[in-house]
């Protein structure tokens, strides 16, 4: 009996023991939790429009969704533009509004372009949406800040990109950089002030389109409260040195303390075309000579540039431009794409190599 009773005694002791010994471990004996800070986002903003043209993505030549494949792949951030009013449904507000739910069921982050237009916005296009045209300067800020709101709460955006590639500013001819820098400064700070106070948790990027004259650019938005440095970048109009790239995002980042994202960036996986509209990029000259216009080629670039940014102190990542502009409006198209042979997907809509280069390593 007394062998009994002291097994009795013994045994809740050992068991307390055990708990103790599981529940006592130090920090430095937990797993931890490595957070994935880098952004590996691709700019789907065709998708829609290719999905309802008919268009089917494949993946090792199986039909697979293109967020599926893309969050499979590693991608983490979905860029989207959005138009202020586009003449039909395309980079309307409704559409990136289902586009971004879509990218937030998919797991992914959604990075918000606004245009502040009612089409492309570029160095050389920047027009005012024409429900703006009649608006004195006080009245188009204030346009600026509840456009700015309707978007953050429709859509809530984890960075927000205010303009697009605004290198000599935004909503011409008021806030030309040049002609009205005072102005243009200051359609930007009720852009950044609005975000700050209706989404404060969401990031805010400027954007350059280019390296040269980024420095001088970001000279002139010190002003402005923003927490990214967004950067375009296409051999093709900006250089094939990507040494150049490197410096100039290390330039910037350093001297303006920010994170820096390629916003845009894009190669080809060949010369060839799929439709009848002329491509964007198809001569050999246009290339970077150590990367050519093949499947290994186009993902080797990507690699390139993402191990630049990751090797930087400065980069937070990049965004793939027309990932999934394919030709989808057939084979003989004249207003089809003009990026097909720079697209992730090969003319059988098949996934390509480098979309491997979203993944984490």
């Amino acid at each position: 009996m007394k062998k009994i009773h002291l097994l009795f005694l013994i045994i809740p002791a050992l068991l307390l023991f055990v708990s103790c010994s599981d529940n006592d471990k130090t920090p430095e004996e937990e797993i931890p939790v490595v957070e994935d800070n880098f952004i590996r986002a691709a700019d789907l903003s065709f998708l829609p429009e290719a999905e309802g043209a008919g268009a089917v993505y494949k993946n090792n030549g199986q039909n697979e969704a293109v967020l599926t494949t893309l969050k499979n792949s590693g991608c983490n951030t979905v860029r989207i533009r959005v138009w202020k009013n586009p003449s039909s449904i395309h980079s309307s507000l409704v559409e990136a509004k289902i586009l971004s739910q879509r990218a937030k069921q998919a797991g992914m982050k959604v990075w918000l372009t606004v245009h502040y237009s009612d089409t492309w916005a570029d160095p050389g296009h920047q027009a005012k949406p024409a429900e703006w045209q009649g608006l004195n300067f006080t009245e188009l800020k204030a346009a600026v800040a509840t456009y700015t709101t309707s978007l953050l709460n429709e859509i809530q955006p984890d960075i927000i990109q205010i303009g697009n590639e605004i290198n000599v500013g935004l909503l011409f001819p008021d806030g030309h950089l040049i002609n009205n820098e005072a102005q243009c400064i200051q359609l930007l700070q009720t852009a950044s002030a609005t975000v700050r106070s209706v989404r404060p948790q969401a990031k805010i990027m400027v954007h350059f389109a280019g390296l040269n004259g980024a420095e001088w650019f970001f000279n002139k938005m010190t002003t402005v409260d923003y927490d990214y440095i967004g950067l375009s970048y296409y051999p093709i109009w900006h250089g094939k040195n990507l040494e150049t790239l490197s410096s100039t995002m290390n330039t910037l980042g350093q001297t303006h303390n920010k994170k820096v994202l390629l916003a845009e960036t894009a190669y080809p996986f060949t010369l060839q075309w799929n439709d009848w509209t002329n491509n964007i990029v198809g001569l050999e000259d246009q290339l970077i000579p150590a990367y050519p216009a093949t499947p290994e080629g186009q993902k080797n670039f990507l690699l390139e540039i993402k191990n630049r940014l990751k090797q930087s102190p400065h980069g937070l990542g990049f965004a793939y431009w027309g990932t999934e502009w394919i030709s989808f409006r057939g084979s003989q198209a004249t207003n089809g794409s003009s990026w097909e042979n720079q697209a992730l997907w090969n003319f059988e809509n098949n996934a390509l190599p480098a979309i491997q280069v979203f993944n984490k390593e």
